[in-house]
């Protein structure tokens, strides 16, 4: 099985596919050093693999004091109740999918998936279409994108002079039954393009370098959710 990876200085990949369990989409750790590690997403089905991975990596998972959540579908949240009783680190999410994060429903899609969802409590929820959450030596900007759910978020960090970007579910799809909306989806498509990325970390096909590489892979699915 691959194991967890490096993707820049300071972003590991700690889970999604084959690095953890095939339901899950793929998780990222930023070291933010002070003995602080953010997680983003958490998967669904195998939390102790996602540790796992962690410690190979030559971290400890207790220092995973915070924990952002992109947005409210069961393959990135499934996991996060049951790491927050083991991490005990804050919830960050934005409104209104920190509704969903808390309540569960059909929002979730844990239905769709065949799973059960424990609701957890958000700690922070954000509400603003653009924020700040400082931990450590990163300042990570926090850019409401509305669409694939309403309270969806694409986090990012200029580090080395490159700018990273947490834009897990790029490729969609759209579930109006989820509270997806086709019109706020390619908007905030356009805004996570023109964030000028140097790698984009999305939620299930894996991580693109290089701006115009990044670039190309988010205009193709503006043109597409534009139509």
């Amino acid at each position: 099985m691959p194991r967890a990876f490096k993707v820049t200085h300071d972003v590991y990949c700690v889970g999604g596919g084959d690095i953890s369990s095939s339901g899950d989409c793929m998780v990222y750790l930023i070291d933010c050093e002070n003995n602080e590690f953010i997680l983003v997403d958490s998967g669904v089905s195998d939390a102790e693999k996602i540790l796992e991975n962690i410690e190979e990596l030559g971290f400890e998972p207790k220092r995973i004091t915070h924990h952002i959540i992109t947005h409210c579908h069961i393959d990135h949240i499934g996991n996060s109740a049951k790491l927050k009783k083991m991490l005990r680190f804050k919830v960050y999410a934005h409104t209104p999918d920190s509704e969903v994060i808390e309540t569960g429903g059909v929002a979730t899609g844990a239905n769709f998936y065949g799973v059960s969802y424990e609701p957890l409590k958000v700690d922070v929820i954000f509400s603003k279409p653009q924020e700040t959450l400082v931990v450590g030596k990163h300042g990570v900007k926090i850019l409401h994108v509305p669409g694939h759910t309403p309270g969806g978020i694409c986090p990012y960090i200029d580090v080395r002079g490159e700018r990273v970007i947490f834009a897990q579910d790029v490729h969609g799809p759209i579930f109006q039954k989820f509270g997806s909306d086709r019109k706020q989806f390619a908007e905030s498509l356009r805004k996570e393009r023109d964030l000028d990325a140097d790698i984009l970390c999305e939620g299930h096909f894996g991580i693109f370098k290089g701006k115009d590489k990044v670039r190309k892979y988010i205009e193709g699915y503006v043109t597409e959710f534009s139509v």
